[in-house]
């Protein structure tokens, strides 16, 4: 596996005032109808997160068709799960139904943030409804610190998840760190999930892994991954496999991705988003500052 980069795709240009601090964290595409749509979030001056959307050329990524002027969803109510941002997860389409799996930030005083896995849903993709206050993925007595980041495909018997959840949180001399593992779950409606089962830890130096995203190629299940790290990059995308979305096998040095020697993600490569348009599987993902400088695109070079 070996992927081509194609560079930088969408740089905000902090002109709206729902982008003053730049930023377009988590790509997350979807892609119908010969269009190629694309999520994010970024920052204002207060640094809270709202979704918005850009629409790509698929033949010139590098063109832009249109960004959204407003947030496509913006932040929740005053102490809801998800005042203080929102950021795009996962798109599934259920006939003309758009769901959106997003995840909501909330700031706290001993940790940076509580995250929690939410859903709205759209029409036509231009402005999304939350479908419930609370989130979808709640604290629960295995799990009770953060839980979010959802990928879901929609197979035969219903919808399956794939999340990060939060261990435990440490601190040392770089300050405080959270603790993940990823974890799957199974939904009738896509609504009530299952107790989660852990599928997915740490290795050696890793210490979280976030952001999979989960494909199925036949029998076989692809995960991409971001892992965190203590060595000297902090953030770099992984891969494993499975031929059942529950036991995995790990092949991040088969993952084909990495840092580049200089520029925009040659500090870290992160919260990777593989789609296929028009026969060709591309990988939307963040560099440096998690997507301060916006997101690229690479292309799989097939054998």
């Amino acid at each position: 596996m070996k992927w081509r980069k194609l560079g930088p795709i969408y740089t905000p240009e902090r002109r709206s005032w729902w982008q003053k601090n730049g930023y377009a964290f988590l790509p997350t595409a979807d892609w119908h109808g010969g269009q190629l749509r694309v999520y994010f979030a970024s920052l204002d001056d207060h640094r809270f997160g709202r979704i918005g959307r850009v629409d790509l050329q698929p033949a010139r990524l590098d063109r832009i068709v249109a960004v959204t002027s407003e947030p496509v969803l913006g932040i929740g109510e005053l102490g809801a799960f998800d005042d203080c941002g929102v950021t795009p997860s996962c798109v599934v389409r259920d006939d003309a139904l758009l769901r959106l799996y997003y995840i909501g930030w909330q700031r706290c005083e001993r940790v940076p943030q509580m995250l929690f896995g939410g859903l709205a849903t759209s029409g036509d993709g231009s402005s999304f409804e939350r479908q419930l206050p609370v989130p979808i993925l709640d604290r629960t007595a295995g799990e009770p610190y953060s839980r979010s980041a959802p990928c879901v495909l929609r197979e035969a018997d219903g919808y399956r998840m794939w999340y990060w959840s939060c261990t435990h949180w440490t601190t040392d001399g770089q300050g405080v760190r959270y603790n993940t593992v990823i974890v799957h779950a199974r939904s009738h409606d896509g609504v009530a999930w299952t107790q989660g089962e852990t599928c997915l830890v740490p290795e050696a130096a890793d210490y979280a892994l976030g952001r999979p995203w989960v494909l199925r190629d036949g029998p076989l299940y692809r995960m991409w991954y971001s892992i965190r790290s203590r060595g000297p990059i902090p953030y770099r995308i992984g891969y494993a496999e499975s031929a059942d979305g529950l036991a995995w096998i790990r092949r991040d040095s088969e993952v084909g991705i990495a840092p580049s020697d200089n520029g925009w993600d040659s500090e870290m490569i992160c919260h990777p988003c593989v789609v296929d348009v028009d026969g060709a599987r591309l990988m939307l993902y963040n560099g440096n500052g998690h997507g301060r400088d916006g997101f690229g695109c690479a292309v799989l070079e097939r054998d």
